[in-house]
């Protein structure tokens, strides 16, 4: 409850200054507001702004906003000098894989600063080279009298720009070794780690810490454990922005995403007087299950006064009956009929009897995403007779290996249908590192993709030719890792979708871990098209369902629809995202989980089921969970 403590009270276990702002979009709004303003005072005294830029995902928001307020003619930028952060090596400017060709890309090429006043580590030198350079590098900071403001980003293990974990406090601008974890994270872009540079140059934490003032930033789940780390835990070398602490000017701008593991977000009990609403107060039952391994039940009076939970019991009443009814509340996300029960007393199910059946569209940001995400709960609508569709917004060219092409082909002109073998050869043969691919052979990909889709469908007894929906959005068809921003013809093409169908039910991927990865886009295309929508007639009873992806579930204090699923429907989930033949064994992007999809879909989900049986619930083979969107 705001006001009710001082900010220092709620704020206690924070060793920093962090700034919560309800989206990336807002904190990028923030950053940008505080950069121009950084910017205008030193022009105001007729002085060079010296600006540190990081690179990356992170900052793509803020490059945007920077730029429409130069379109705008809000600001200027050529009192601007920027330097910076890192640079892979070797690698030339030109690549788009390169820092320097990123932040070109997104914003250097966009404003009016003097090309003499845009500074870059060279990725392009001979390594006896190197060394100079970068004392070249640091010099010219000094002769700029400093950075005024440092721009960081940070990765999942607290690296900044490319300082790895064991980086000393007084380390400069030099070449580095790339860790492990960073060459993973990094191979996406360069479609394998055997394509990605093992080097380096990156400014020092020594460099950082000389600035003026840093700002970090960090947006979505994937960041909120580092972020607590960062923010409430120790300097630790293992963990390089830790050593941000010792900066008196730092500030860190994260979303409410990338803020979930702080204490006022997940323990606020800890730290302030809460507002005890449903669904918090079983979010406070189920952390008092974790801490003292019992099922909900169990939970005594004693449990909850030793872990600060008295205000709870002064604001709801009796601990037994807290117990009894976050019991029966969690007992009622279970169900069977995910698209609700005919003929059925639905007071306190998840879903409703009516309509019965009920038109289903299921929006799959991959062309597996469906199977792999909610394959038992999709299996059984179908089964339930629902109407169900599938709509596949992006094509998934990119996710299928050269080597799947040319076996597809093989098959096809073994069964006598294609003779053109050599000349698909010819064109992987010839694509360059680091370009976009080939149209045609993208085709060929998206093709392969689109054949397994129909496949799975059909394998749950849907039929792909009246059910299954293409969508192909633009923003993705670049080529490349890197996507365009979602326009207007990504949304039309699903406000036409929905209007064709006028669905009951509406479920989609609700991964906001990565603010700019396809997933994100896609929920927000759907989003959109909803806003121009959502006063029709028909829209009015429409339910939307949120699922996840393959890497991460909802926690249960979330949830409001389990759909438990039987050892027969697993297998039969499985089976369906067999049919994705292009993503087994070989897929270009594991990322760092190298187990296949069916296996991660199986842990998820038999966890889930754990989790249930462990807080006294029914044990089950599998739990589906979904989050109820309105």
């Amino acid at each position: 409850m705001e006001g009710m403590e001082p900010t220092d009270i709620v704020r206690r276990f924070e060793k920093v200054n962090v700034n919560v702002f309800p989206s990336e979009n807002e904190g990028a709004t923030y950053i940008a507001e505080q950069i121009i303003a950084a910017l205008q005072e030193k022009q105001s005294k007729g002085e060079l702004f010296v600006l540190g830029l990081t690179t990356g995902r992170s900052p793509i928001g803020i490059y945007r906003k920077l730029v429409e307020k130069y379109d705008r003619g809000e600001v200027s930028f050529a009192n601007t000098v920027v330097f910076s952060l890192d640079e892979f090596f070797p690698i030339a400017a030109s690549e788009q894989q390169s820092r320097n060709y990123r932040i070109h890309e997104e914003f250097i090429n966009h404003i009016d600063i003097a090309p003499e006043h845009v500074h870059f580590p060279d990725g392009t030198l001979s390594i006896k080279k190197v060394t100079q350079f970068c004392r070249d590098y640091e010099k010219k900071i000094a002769q700029y009298g400093g950075l005024d403001l440092m721009l960081l980003g940070t990765g999942e293990q607290g690296q900044i720009g490319f300082n790895e974990p064991g980086s000393f406090v007084n380390s400069r601008t030099r070449l580095v070794a790339l860790g492990n974890a960073t060459l993973k994270a990094q191979s996406g872009m360069f479609y394998g780690i055997e394509n990605t540079p093992r080097q380096a140059i990156t400014m020092g934490i020594g460099t950082i810490l000389d600035a003026k003032r840093v700002i970090l930033i960090g947006w979505g789940e994937q960041k909120a454990e580092i972020i607590r780390s960062i923010a409430e835990g120790d300097v630790n070398s293992s963990i390089p922005a830790s050593y941000l602490q010792r900066h008196s000017r730092l500030e860190v701008v994260i979303d409410e995403d990338a803020a979930e593991e702080l204490t006022r977000y997940k323990t606020p009990w800890l730290v302030g007087t809460c507002k005890w609403e449903p669904k918090f107060v079983r979010k406070a039952v189920l952390w008092l299950c974790r801490q003292v391994h019992k099922p909900i039940l169990k939970l005594t009076y004693q449990d909850y006064i030793d872990y600060y939970l008295g205000q709870l019991l002064d604001a709801v009443g009796p601990y037994d009956q807290i117990n009894i009814n976050v019991f029966n509340d969690l007992q009622h996300t279970i169900t069977g009929w995910p698209g609700g029960k005919p003929n059925a007393d639905d007071s306190t199910r998840p879903e409703t009897a009516k309509p019965f059946p009920k038109r289903i569209i299921i929006f799959s940001p991959h062309p597996d995403d469906d199977v792999i995400s909610m394959g038992g709960t999709f299996l059984r609508l179908v089964d339930q007779g629902h109407d169900v569709h599938v709509a596949y917004e992006t094509s998934g060219n990119i996710a299928v290996h050269d080597d799947v092409v040319l076996q597809t082909l093989d098959t096809a002109r073994e069964c006598g249908f294609i003779q053109n073998y050599d000349h698909v050869r010819n064109i992987i043969a010839n694509k360059k590192k680091g370009e976009p691919e080939p149209l045609e052979l993208r085709q060929l990909k998206g093709a392969i993709r689109r054949g397994e889709a129909r496949a799975a469908c059909r394998h749950f007894g849907l039929n792909p030719d009246t059910n299954v929906h293409f969508l192909n959005l633009p923003f993705y068809e670049t080529g490349g890792v890197k996507k365009n921003a979602l326009g207007q013809s990504d949304i039309e093409s699903i406000v036409n979708l929905l209007r064709e169908l006028k669905p009951d039910r509406i479920f989609a991927a609700g991964d906001l871990s990565d603010p700019h990865g396809t997933h994100r886009v896609c929920i927000d295309a759907v989003l959109s098209a909803i806003s121009l929508i959502k006063d029709e007639p028909w829209f009015k009873t429409c339910r939307m369902w949120l699922y996840r992806g393959a890497w991460q579930e909802w926690d249960l204090d979330m949830v409001d629809m389990a759909v438990p699923l039987s050892p027969d429907e697993v297998l039969k989930k499985r089976h369906a995202i067999y049919r994705h033949l292009s993503q087994k064994d070989i897929m270009p992007f594991p990322g760092e989980d190298k187990r296949e999809f069916w296996q991660r879909a199986e842990e998820r989900t038999e966890n889930t089921a754990r989790l249930y049986d462990k807080l006294g619930m029914a044990e089950y083979q599998a739990i589906e969970v979904f989050v109820r969107l309105f």
